[in-house]
């Protein structure tokens, strides 16, 4: 049973992983025997993610690459893979947001979180995914969102791109299963990071909202998500393919209960 979840010997490219929910689930993976790729558009943050890894007896790598680049891209994996060995493992975590209301949007900001969450995991799984089709194995996942299937105020932008992402992890398994590539998606909820501790106190409406409109009643800790990456990232999935997992403690299960239900 542990061999259908152990990862030693396997390479991980985790792209944005330098904090928060990208770096939980890179950290499950190295902790799973993984040797771990980083990648980020700034060098200053990859070098403050390796140490807090090495910080944790991790083995990692980092490369400085843009994930909407094409030629960057191209060059990067090809040199990974030249340096480090074959990717066997991709994570497309990076990603932004923007929270404008969709009436005051600019274009150019709704085509930057496109590029950035949806053209580039596109790109990145372009060029990992040939590399994975010539030796007919492989594991990507792509980090969706529960906006993938709501939608929010202020977030018009992330939400289309999220909802392609999902289709888009759908369409890569259909074209790539026959090649031993499995495609799947985690959709986190709401998690307990540094970015969301001002809202996560006793009080604040938002706190309060997420407490009572989630089934477990609490926010998710980041370590929650490394279950799902490390099953989806090994042995034990490999007739799973198309997939989206939820860890949401319960949210896209329920419309809510209401305010005078106990």
């Amino acid at each position: 049973m542990k061999n259908l979840f152990d990862l030693t010997g396997k390479r991980a490219l985790v792209t944005g992983a330098v904090h928060g929910l990208g770096m939980a689930m890179a950290k499950g993976l190295g902790h799973a025997g993984a040797e771990l790729i980083v990648n980020n558009h700034s060098p200053d943050m990859l070098n403050e993610a390796k140490v807090e890894y090495e910080r944790e007896g991790l083995k990692v790598h980092t490369y400085v690459f843009d994930v909407t680049d094409d030629n960057e891209v191209n060059r990067n994996i090809d040199l990974i893979e030249k340096e480090i060995g074959p990717i066997d493992i991709l994570i497309n975590n990076a990603g932004i947001i923007k929270r404008v209301p969709m009436e005051d949007m600019e274009a150019k900001d709704f085509r930057a979180v496109i590029d950035v969450n949806l053209v580039g995991p596109f790109i990145v799984s372009k060029y990992v995914g040939r590399k994975m089709i010539s030796r007919k194995v492989g594991k990507i996942i792509n980090i969706n969102s529960m906006m993938s299937e709501l939608g929010r105020n202020t977030v018009s932008a992330y939400a289309a791109s999220k909802g392609g992402l999902k289709m888009l992890t759908k369409n890569m398994a259909t074209e790539w299963a026959k090649h031993n590539i499995q495609t799947n998606g985690i959709g986190p909820g709401y998690f307990a990071t540094s970015q969301t501790a001002p809202i996560r106190v006793g009080g604040h409406p938002f706190n309060d909202f997420i407490i009572s409109r989630t089934p477990a009643a609490r926010w998710g800790n980041p370590e929650d998500l490394v279950g799902a990456a490390v099953f989806l990232a090994s042995k034990a999935s490999d007739f799973v393919n198309g997939q989206i997992i939820y860890v949401d403690g319960g949210i896209l299960a329920t419309i809510g209960k209401p305010s005078n239900e106990d």
